[in-house]
Order: structure tokens, then sequence, then C-alpha cells
């Protein structure tokens, strides 16, 4: 218990501050675009530039995770797309390695996910350093990071000896499920009696989901650890956040939280933690170490989930 027994080593008014801190990290995976193929089109900017329009009103520090492959048409790079990623760096935000293709370590195995990180940042590594940055925080498509203890451990020693440190996430979602929606309502994929009314409810039940995931994971933070983590919170790059970011910030804002950087939310000796966790899912870093801990199954109760009209007009049968 590190993270408890540096907490109780402060003096009382400063155990109560940090009991009481909410401060949280927004992470946005699969950039330029989540839904972005290898097809040449025009239909990426206009969301796009919406998106770090919203990013830039919500004035919060942002990392993007980069897809590389998501960067070429024809198997080549596409200025119009680095263009994107560029725009994510002049607005003052960070930027991550995702991969290359976002396959999954458990799909492909250790030495191809191993080249998969090397080629997903054949241009994010140069296009940072012409910042004066580097990449150095890694997130695992899927949140998937190792079935069996070895693989986990080949995986950490590859990351550590290229400069890079896992990103975790604790506030897990079903964000993507929410933007699957939306973007089917968007193209007409899932057809409804009124398309503006279908996305008017999704943009309004979907800001109101998220805070309660945050309030599930505050509460699976003070049980586990005893105070309340600074979080790290799982977004995506797509429509439905081109059209709510700012709002759900403000929103989060207004429940009390301080939105930080990545690097700022892993000071906290918690993030000192094994994950503890080795199998198929991807879970929130806050199971991981419950599990560690042999919590019992009703540790983990009450999660919100994605409602089933949701999941209907996504096509999806779950989260």
């Amino acid at each position: 218990m590190i993270a408890l027994c540096v907490l109780l080593a402060l003096p009382a008014w400063a155990q109560q501050t940090h009991r009481d801190d909410r401060r949280i990290a927004i992470t946005i995976d699969d950039l330029p675009w989540q839904s972005m193929g290898a097809t040449l089109s025009d239909d990426w900017r206009p969301w796009h530039d919406k998106l770090i329009s919203q990013l830039k009103q919500a004035d919060a520090p942002v990392i993007g995770f980069v897809n590389e492959e998501k960067l070429e048409v024809g198997g080549r790079p596409d200025l119009a797309r680095l263009a994107m990623l560029d725009d994510w760096l002049s607005a003052g935000f960070d930027l991550g390695n995702h991969t290359y293709a976002h396959k999954s370590l458990h799909d492909i195995g250790v030495i191809a996910f191993q080249q998969s990180i090397l080629e997903g940042e054949r241009q994010l590594r140069p296009l940072m350093a012409a910042r004066g940055k580097t990449p150095k925080w890694f997130r695992h498509p899927y949140l998937r990071n190792g079935r069996t203890v070895a693989d986990k451990q080949a995986m950490d020693a590859f990351l550590a000896g290229h400069g890079y440190r896992v990103a975790p996430v604790t506030v897990d979602n079903g964000e993507w499920v929410w933007a699957f929606a939306y973007r089917r309502i968007l193209d007409g994929s899932t057809k409804v009696s009124d398309r503006d009314a279908a996305l008017e409810r999704l943009r309004l039940g979907y800001v109101p989901y998220m805070l309660n995931k945050l309030d599930y994971y505050e509460a699976q933070s003070t049980a586990l650890l005893g105070y309340k983590l600074p979080q790290v919170w799982l977004m995506h790059a797509n429509e439905l956040n081109a059209d709510t970011f700012a709002e759900l910030i403000a929103a989060a804002r207004r429940r009390g939280y301080t939105m930080i950087t990545l690097d700022e939310a892993m000071r906290d000796p918690a993030y000192q933690r094994p994950d503890g966790y080795a199998g198929k899912w991807g879970p929130s870093w806050l199971h991981r170490w419950a599990i560690a801990e042999k919590k019992p199954k009703d540790f983990y109760a009450g999660e919100p989930v994605v409602p089933q009209w949701v999941l209907e007009m996504a096509q999806v049968e779950s989260e």
C-alpha cells in the first residue's frame, strides 16, 4: 500500500486536502481520427478542426495517441494528415505512440507488436523533434498489455529501452460505443425516424454517462487506496467529442475536477504499483491493482453501463 503509506505520513491538514483533491488527465486515442481509413477523403478535416476548436475552448491539457497507419494514403504519408498532428502540437497538446496499426498485442504477439511500436514513431518522432519534443508515452491498443507475465515483462523492458512509459487508464468507459452510434446516425448506417433528435439524444446522454463513470472510479479509488487518485481518462478522436468535448470538461469542472497533464497525474505514488493483471482483457488500472490484492467480486459491482438504446444505435452487442 505504497500510496496509502505516503498519505498517512502527511500532516492531518494535508491528508484531508489530498483526499478532497479531484484531478484528472485527459488522453485521446486513435489520432489523427478514430474512424479514418486508407482512402483519401476531405471529410475528416472539418471534424478535426471542430475537435481542435473544442479542445482549445475547454482549455485543458490533453495528450493524443497516434496510429501512424492512419497518416498514410496509398502506403505513403499524406501531408494533409500529418498537418492534423501538427495542429495538435501547435495548439500546445502532447502526442504519444499508439502503435502503427492499432493491432492488439494479444493477437499479433510480442515480436510483431514491438515492430508496430517502432513503425508507430517513424513520422511522430521527427514531427515532435522539430518542436524540441520526443514521444515518451505509449498507450496499448484496447489496453491489452499481455496475456502472460512473461509477455508483460518483455514489453515493459522493450518500452523502457526505447524511452517510453506506459500510459495507464483509470477511468475506463464505453465512450467508443456512444461514438459508433453517433457516427452511424450521421452517415445514415443506422436508420432513425428523426436524425437530429437522435443525435441530440446521444449528446445529452453522453455527458451524464461519462460523469457517472468518473463517480464510479473515484469511489473505487477511495475504496482501494483511501484517497482520490489523480485519474487518467480515456477518450478518442471522433465526431461525438468534436461536438461535446468542451461541455464534458465544463461539466467535470462543475463537479470539482481540475484538469492536469498526464505527467502530473503519474507522479502519484500509486502509479508505481505493478498493474497486477495478466489476461485477455484491458481493465482499468484501479481494477488491475484490486485484482492484485485479490478483492472479492462484489468490489467491482455497480459500474455504469452503456444503455441498451445506445448499443442498438451503435449495432454492437456490448461495450
